[in-house]
């Protein structure tokens, strides 16, 4: 493996069932809502071929984690979404594939994540060969970030629906919003200049 090339394995468990993880992790346009630490935006890219019967459109992503600097690039899902899992690549920033993988376990699930990805964004092509345990950890802190911002939003949304059923008497807001990215000066410029940041 070369010292751009990053493989990672992540395993999740949260409050949930598959079905409900699905709802959140297989609609790409929504991460920056529930999980705003890593997904600063994400915008379905307009035009181009139509995607296969049962694929969302491609999804344009600026994305970031603990270190200041930004990354932008493209997700495609490359296999229909269900409650077992789903495929997708990506293209820019960073290029590879990942795999969501979801288990029942009584009333939660089991989320495996693999990643494996090459670095193609200079800053991290020229610093990897000295600093790939830092962009290791930065991945790291992220998908930690992660697990907990899905459990938050899980927990939303089955606020949110008993609230409208009138079966519970606390509703969403009662819920603690997710954490927020860090360097917000940094991502607030980037979304001003449309521009990458960088360390």
């Amino acid at each position: 493996m070369g010292s751009t090339d990053y493989e990672f394995r992540t395993v999740w468990r949260v409050a949930g069932t598959p079905e409900e993880v699905v709802a959140a992790l297989g609609d790409a346009t929504t991460l920056p809502l529930w999980w705003p630490s890593v997904y600063l935006s994400a915008e379905p890219v307009a035009g181009g071929p139509e995607p296969a019967p049962g694929l969302p459109r491609p999804t344009r992503l600026h994305t970031k984690g603990w270190l200041p600097y930004t990354l932008r690039w493209t997700l495609t899902v490359t296999e229909p979404i269900t409650g077992r899992g789903f495929a997708l690549t990506a293209a820019g920033d960073l290029n590879g594939t990942g795999r969501w993988t979801f288990e029942e376990d009584g009333p939660e699930t089991v989320i495996t994540y693999d990643w494996r990805v090459s670095a193609a964004k200079p800053l991290l092509r020229q610093l990897s060969w000295l600093l790939k345990p830092a962009f290791a950890a930065n991945h790291r802190w992220a998908m930690a970030r992660g697990q907990e911002s899905l459990a938050l939003e899980l927990r939303r949304r089955r606020a949110a629906a008993g609230s409208v059923s009138g079966r519970t008497a606390t509703g969403p807001a009662a819920v603690p919003p997710p954490p927020p990215p860090t360097f917000a000066w940094l991502t607030r410029r980037a979304a001003r200049t449309g521009t990458q940041t960088a360390a």
